[in-house]
């Protein structure tokens, strides 16, 4: 999906397009950067009048709805998911086996740590769901990462715009 279409989906549906599409980048789903939609869901707050604080809100909610999505596939699902994921995407099994030797070591910090690694912070939550840890420090770890990474990236484009604008694209 390119910078223009998501610029335009995001001025024709605003708040609701910045939830639909946070969420499907939560879910790790192709075409959707998180390093292009998150300055780009800030540069529409600043332009669009909200503010950052609604729109930085929407993003979270957004973000930790998808990562429940994949913690729920992980708890549910597990090796069956997990094995099917490596077979079609085997360049995955080595971040996969990492990220859950850090979730091991570390646990709900490991988490937290995971939710600010590229890559990482998506697939996180399967492997956190096959671990079945528990739900609400899931959540807590969660939204603590992903608030933090979403307030970096939409910061930049709230604050910075067309600059950020020019390094995405």
């Amino acid at each position: 999906m390119s910078v223009q279409t998501l610029m335009d989906f995001l001025y024709r549906f605003g708040e609701l397009a910045i939830f639909v599409i946070v969420f499907l980048e939560y879910m790790n789903l192709p075409g959707f950067p998180a390093g292009v939609i998150m300055p780009l869901a800030g540069m529409w707050a600043a332009n669009d009048g909200i503010g950052f604080g609604w729109a930085l809100l929407i993003s979270v909610l957004a973000g930790l709805c998808g990562s429940w999505v994949l913690y729920l596939i992980g708890r549910y699902g597990g090796d069956i998911v997990l094995r099917h994921y490596i077979k079609k995407h085997p360049k995955h099994r080595e971040v996969i086996e990492r990220t859950i030797e850090r979730l091991q070591r570390r646990g709900y910090l490991g988490l937290f740590l995971g939710k600010l690694i590229p890559m990482f912070r998506t697939i996180i939550s399967i492997p956190a769901g096959v671990m079945k840890l528990n739900f609400i420090g899931y959540t807590v770890f969660s939204t603590l990462g992903i608030f933090l990474w979403n307030l970096v990236f939409a910061g930049a484009g709230y604050y910075f715009g067309d600059a950020v604008l020019k390094i995405i694209t």
